[in-house]
């Protein structure tokens, strides 16, 4: 089940609602619906993926039962911790990489002359990057001290599979959630909030991203795209990506807030950054920031001179390229990430920038569209096949005759909004500051542009029948 179906919307959501507002606030109980109203919502996607799921929590619960009776930084927690991160990355590594290494190992081997092994194709279940790296991040926690074992096991389970964030994010931690799952506040303010962000969300998915959507895939699919098609079809992708991901973003944090909880912010306007760095600072910042806490600082992070810094860095990223997908295009696209923030550090390009200066931000962008484009291609080949016109200038002139018979008149406006929903994020960081709109204002806003986008994008919706995430396959 996904956000933006009409299953979810007009039957699951509702529902889920009625019965968790129906169920006295006390003593967790609400705590049980959210963990049945979550196992409902993933069980929905498959079934028997649920047991796989199950055992994975009831693991790490164990396992961070055990590092909390050890004690905090004992020997014996440290092997329990170990233990546990080793189970949940091989769990990872082999629903996820299983099939990618199989398919790798077989092409060497037929190119060396010998047969390939066989193996049953391994079925990737849903929103497992998600769930194994905040279970990971609980028994560190837990080792480190940063965060008590719960004795809460229920509590733990929720944590696991609240529903608003578990298919793609954001990735929580359990120490920042733990105690709003002992108390949470309600109130028709805090649902209005909620309820006017997740449509936000819908929006940005439904309206914009889904719209261009077409337009990349087919740019991407040319066998040999002008110049102009390429660089139609990198922007195309960058916008829809954009728009798909924080959109979900936005409707698990308005989901959260509907049911009580207040969720960290996953993007932070990324397209006005003027450099990489800033860039990670302001995309997918929950996945950045566990990068940072779990995987660059216990390498060494910036301790031990600049040398060290600059393959920590590396390191770091092309290790997320990985988190991402089996496909080499990935691990080309971490290297990128990587490779642009050293030459950042080298040439002391800072990461947070007081003032705008276009030519810097031209140039971040340009390179932010260039590393998406490995990202969506199918393969090194198709992404080289997207590089050739926009670099080689293969191909150079205007749109071709297919793309010109593709695009349409709206998905040129889709662009054009995103544009300029862009630069309005650039104003609103840099420019004159302005007190904020009264409660009268947002009001107005909300009903006479909010509930009617909102609306246009249930019936397109409903026209099209389904719309996956773009992040679901990660």
């Amino acid at each position: 089940m996904v956000f933006s179906s009409n299953v979810f919307l007009l039957l699951f959501l509702p529902l889920f609602l009625s019965v968790y507002y129906l169920t006295p606030n006390k003593r967790r109980i609400r705590n049980y619906v959210i963990l049945a109203g979550s196992y409902f919502f993933y069980g929905w996607w498959r079934i028997d993926f649920l047991g796989l799921f199950a055992a994975v929590t009831v693991f790490n619960y164990l396992v961070g039962a055990a590092i909390g009776n050890a004690g905090v930084g004992q020997p014996l927690a440290r092997r329990w911790m170990k233990l546990g991160v080793i189970v949940n990355l091989g769990v990872l590594g082999y629903f996820k990489y299983a099939n990618f290494g199989v398919a790798s190992f077989n092409e060497l081997m037929t190119g060396l002359g010998f047969e390939p092994f066989v193996m049953a194709s391994v079925l990737l279940p849903i929103g497992i990057s998600f769930y194994i790296f905040e279970s990971i991040s609980y028994i560190v926690d837990v080792y480190r001290g940063d965060a008590e074992a719960t004795k809460h096991p229920v509590d733990f389970a929720t944590f696991v599979s609240l529903f608003p964030h578990l298919i793609a994010g954001p990735i929580f931690r359990y120490k920042d959630l733990a105690d709003q799952f002992e108390q949470r506040d309600h109130s028709a303010r805090l649902f209005g909030l909620g309820a006017t962000r997740f449509m936000q969300g819908f929006v940005k998915k439904v309206i914009v991203a889904d719209t261009v959507a077409p337009l990349a895939d087919y740019c991407f699919s040319l066998t040999n795209p002008s110049t102009a098609d390429a660089w139609l079809g990198a922007i195309a992708y960058t916008v829809q990506l954009y728009f798909d991901f924080s959109g979900y973003s936005d409707m698990a944090i308005g989901l959260g807030l509907m049911i009580g909880f207040r969720f960290m912010e996953n993007f932070n306007a990324p397209y006005i950054s003027q450099s990489i760095t800033e860039f990670w600072r302001r995309w997918h910042i929950s996945l950045s920031s566990w990068l940072r806490d779990y995987l660059y600082i216990p390498l060494g992070g910036n301790r031990n001179g600049n040398a060290a810094t600059h393959r920590n860095v590396i390191i770091t990223f092309f290790l997320g390229g990985v988190w991402h997908g089996a496909n080499w295009t990935f691990l080309a696209w971490g290297a990128m990430q990587g490779f642009m923030i050293f030459i950042e550090r080298v040439l002391g390009i800072s990461g947070a920038p007081k003032t705008f200066r276009a030519t810097r931000w031209l140039i971040t962008f340009v390179l932010v569209i260039i590393s998406w484009t490995v990202f969506r291609a199918a393969s090194i080949g198709e992404a080289w096949r997207m590089y050739q016109p926009m670099f080689l200038l293969k191909n150079v002139g205007g749109l071709s005759d297919p793309m010109l018979t593709m695009i349409s008149g709206l998905q040129i406006a889709m662009l054009v909004f995103a544009a300029l929903f862009v630069l309005a994020e650039g104003v609103i960081a840099y420019g004159p500051k302005r007190p904020p709109l009264s409660e009268r204002t947002k009001a107005l806003l909300v009903v006479g542009l909010l509930l009617p986008l909102f609306a246009m994008s249930i019936m397109k919706l409903s026209a099209q029948g389904y719309s996956a995430f773009l992040y679901f396959q990660f």
